[in-house]
């Protein structure tokens, strides 16, 4: 057994070698990546993938596991999550042939870049036929590893395990049942906060210094985390020791980057306080998305946009910006980044209209994946869903269909993480509060003992435990979305006295 575990972790170590190498190029494809580079750096990521492939699917490495699993009171805790982990991925990944797998590489580097044409040019039909190809790889893929089970059930799974749309339409129903009547209360009230005082330019030198202010306030070590810029903002960590961030500004809307910021920020602290013991093994990778949306949407929301966070930091927005916050106090900013209205842009969308523009994500995606829905009617459907949920008219793609970067990355499944983290969200402050003066700490800046908290309960453990495990020790209880309709309905209620 010692022999066995030796060789397993010599493998692991080789696997991680290369994802590394494939997440920087990654990184670069999406941050400064020149256009035409995009073929070459396709097909080193293609032939990269071939590798990782063959690692995850060598037969000693597969036998190795098998004997691990096979004497689980012969190896540490560690060792034994590592080999059931990798058991896992190797039965997702070995059931697809190693070209189509690589195929498939090549080809979302191709979509990447199509889609960030497509977008900045507001042509959907250059990202259509990438479209296609990413929805037929992941349908099939999908097929390979559960060909009895539902596709969507499928891709569910790999991103929140054991979730299925039967779930999700129960939560979505909930959820838009208690927050769509807020949302035509206010309507109907008539009035919105001043933010025109957001619309002013906003220099991008000093909103870079903004950037940087707020990474400190959130307790980010500038010796281990950077951030970029790029079209659609994301995360990317490599090891505890280097996170990398990414935002996009826009010189009219300094709170755009600001909450993007926040928000990625949010995955940036988890990915900072993973356990020092599981720092370069598999089991610092997150357990789940929906888990990891929670802390992001939770920095980005309920301590971001709270009052006191507001009342801390903007002292410091002022002195960036004096001309175009002259006369503009705390309160006035802290209502102006809460108006609730419903919008065109997910990233930009307040918390109460939020969850509606992730259900018209999680019902196209549906009828995208089982047939129903043609890529090509993907444009018309997603207007008629905006019109429907939201009230909106949406002028052209690029503010539409061709938004988000999620689909052109064969993240296919992803977007209910959004909802459900930020639902976890609400429950965990709930139990915070019980061990902590969450508002009198967020009022000091004081975030240490709040991320301190939820690095006991959630972010040293990485991937260590299921979802449904990890959340229910942290909240001490079963999830309950009630939480969440319960937060924002006395938050909006407040906010605009109803």
């Amino acid at each position: 057994m010692e022999e066995t575990v030796k060789r397993f972790k010599a493998q692991l170590e080789k696997m991680r070698v290369y994802e590394h190498a494939m997440g920087v190029l990654y990184y670069d494809m999406e941050t400064v990546m020149p256009k035409k580079a995009a073929p070459l750096v396709g097909e080193t990521l293609g032939a990269l993938s071939g590798v990782e492939y063959r690692l995850k699917t060598d037969e000693t490495f597969l036998a190795d596991m098998q004997a691990i699993l096979a004497h689980p009171d012969a190896v540490d805790a560690i060792t034994l999550a590592e080999a059931k982990q990798m058991y896992e991925d190797y039965e997702r990944t070995a059931c697809i042939p190693v070209d189509e797998y690589v195929a498939f590489q090549v080809a979302l580097t191709a979509s990447s870049a199509a889609w960030h044409e497509a977008k900045v040019t507001n042509d959907f039909a250059k990202f259509l036929p990438h479209l296609e190809t990413v929805y037929d790889y992941t349908r099939r893929f999908a097929r390979y590893y559960r060909p009895d089970a539902p596709v969507y059930d499928t891709l569910l799974d790999s991103y929140e395990k054991g979730l299925t749309t039967e779930t999700l339409d129960a939560f979505f129903a909930k959820v838009r049942a208690a927050l769509v009547p807020v949302i035509d209360a206010i309507r109907k009230k008539g009035y919105q906060p001043d933010v025109s005082f957001l619309e002013q330019p906003y220099p991008i030198e000093q909103q870079k210094e903004w950037t940087k202010y707020l990474m400190q306030v959130l307790r980010m070590d500038p010796d281990r985390t950077v951030c970029g810029e790029v079209e659609h903002p994301f995360t990317t960590s490599f090891t505890k020791d280097d996170v990398r961030i990414t935002t996009h500004y826009h010189e009219d809307a300094v709170q755009s980057s600001m909450y993007s910021v926040i928000h990625e920020g949010g995955h940036a602290i988890y990915e900072l306080n993973v356990g020092d013991d599981i720092k370069l093994s598999p089991l610092s990778n997150l357990t789940s998305m929906s888990v990891h949306e929670s802390q992001s949407r939770f920095f980005e929301n309920i301590i971001g946009r709270s009052e006191p966070f507001i009342e801390y930091v903007f002292p410091k927005l002022v002195e960036l910006f004096p001309t175009q916050l002259a006369g503009v106090t705390a309160h006035q900013f802290y209502l102006a980044v809460n108006k609730a209205e419903p919008s065109l842009i997910r990233t930009e969308a307040d918390e109460l209209t939020y969850p509606l523009h992730i259900m018209i994500r999680y019902e196209i995606e549906k009828k995208l994946i089982d047939g129903t829905l043609a890529a090509a009617d993907a444009p018309a459907a997603w207007n008629a869903l905006y019109r429907e949920y939201l009230g909106v008219d949406v002028p052209d793609d690029k503010q539409g269909v061709l938004q988000d970067s999620h689909w052109s990355s064969g993240l296919i499944g992803y977007f209910p993480s959004y909802a459900l983290g930020s639902a976890y969200g609400a429950q965990l402050l709930d139990w915070m509060q019980r061990d902590l003066d969450v508002w009198g700490l967020v009022r000091e800046g004081s975030l240490q003992p709040i991320i301190d908290w939820l690095t006991e309960r959630i972010y040293r453990h990485g991937m260590r435990f299921t979802p449904k495990a990890l959340m229910e020790q942290a909240m001490e209880a079963p999830f309950d979305p009630n939480y969440y309709t319960d937060y924002l309905t006395e938050k909006f209620t407040k906010l605009y006295n109803l």
